[in-house]
């Protein structure tokens, strides 16, 4: 089968303008070669896709299931072409659990205003990279070790760890903790794209480890009183939920905050994000 665009843009304009004549005029060819586009749709679909009497023309039952899934492709591709011809009008920021913590709401906002053209869309993907590895992103908020043999990057932040736990836990009741507080608990660390891992202890003086692989899951086992977590200051605004509590960690080194893109071909708005997010964090 060889369905082709000008065929699909021909039955969209027939029904659209209502006559023959009226769509030639509107897609800018003959009326001969709008009639001959629908017939080759037609044969090579094998349907019927319109009723045509002397006064009206309207979908068959088939034509109103071609005629929607056609608006849906010709509208891709026009969105496609855009894209590819106006140098990205949209950016698409990919991370794994937190995005930029009390700054998100900001970064968009101020997104917004400073590049109206550029549409700024957060992706959420629990994946190491954010989601940029696998495609979904143009930039990527990381707080793990970079790849700096694949991927581009720039530091706009430091973040604060703290220590989320229930509500009714003995430690809860303490301003700040320490790690050696931590030391014979059980933490839940996701190791995909967590930045916790058990070289923060001595080798003598680890935690007990439990893997999650999702925030909602982390957080249920931390108000169940059964675990505790260590996380950068972000989650803490983020996700703000009912029996969890969070406390400083005074003496754990902070958590580098990346930006991380394609080396060899980046978003042309990677540096505007870049700045935008480094004042958001140095002027908060």
């Amino acid at each position: 089968m060889d369905v082709e665009l000008r065929q699909l843009r021909c039955l969209v304009g027939i029904v659209d303008a209502g006559t023959f004549t009226d769509a030639a005029i509107e897609l800018g060819v003959s009326q001969a070669a709008v009639s001959r586009n629908l017939l080759s749709l037609e044969r090579e679909l094998g349907v019927r896709l319109l009723h045509r009497t002397s006064r009206t023309i309207t979908p068959t039952a088939a034509g109103v299931q071609v005629l929607a899934r056609a608006r849906q492709v010709l509208a891709e591709v026009d969105e496609l072409v855009r894209e590819a011809t106006t140098g990205h009008t949209r950016l698409r920021v990919g991370h794994a659990w937190s995005a930029v913590g009390q700054y998100t709401a900001e970064f968009q906002r101020r997104w917004a205003a400073e590049h109206p053209d550029v549409e700024l869309q957060l992706v959420r993907t629990n994946t190491a990279t954010g989601g940029l590895a696998e495609g979904l992103c143009d930039l990527a908020i990381v707080r793990t070790q970079v790849d700096s043999r694949r991927f581009a990057h720039a530091t706009v932040a430091q973040e604060r760890r703290y220590c989320a736990l229930a509500a009714d836990d003995p430690l809860a009741k303490k301003r700040t903790l320490t790690l050696d507080q931590l030391s014979d608990r059980t933490l839940v660390i996701d190791r995909r794209t967590g930045s916790t891992t058990a070289d923060l202890w001595p080798a003598d003086a680890r935690p007990k480890l439990e893997y999650t692989q999702d925030v909602d899951d982390w957080l249920a086992a931390i108000a169940s009183g059964r675990r505790v977590g260590l996380t950068p200051h972000a989650t803490v605004t983020q996700y703000r939920r009912d029996g969890v509590v969070y406390r400083p960690v005074r003496d754990a080194p902070p958590v580098d905050v990346h930006l991380i893109w394609h080396r060899q071909d980046p978003h042309p708005a990677t540096q505007a994000a870049v700045t935008l997010l480094t004042s958001l964090y140095r002027n908060g």
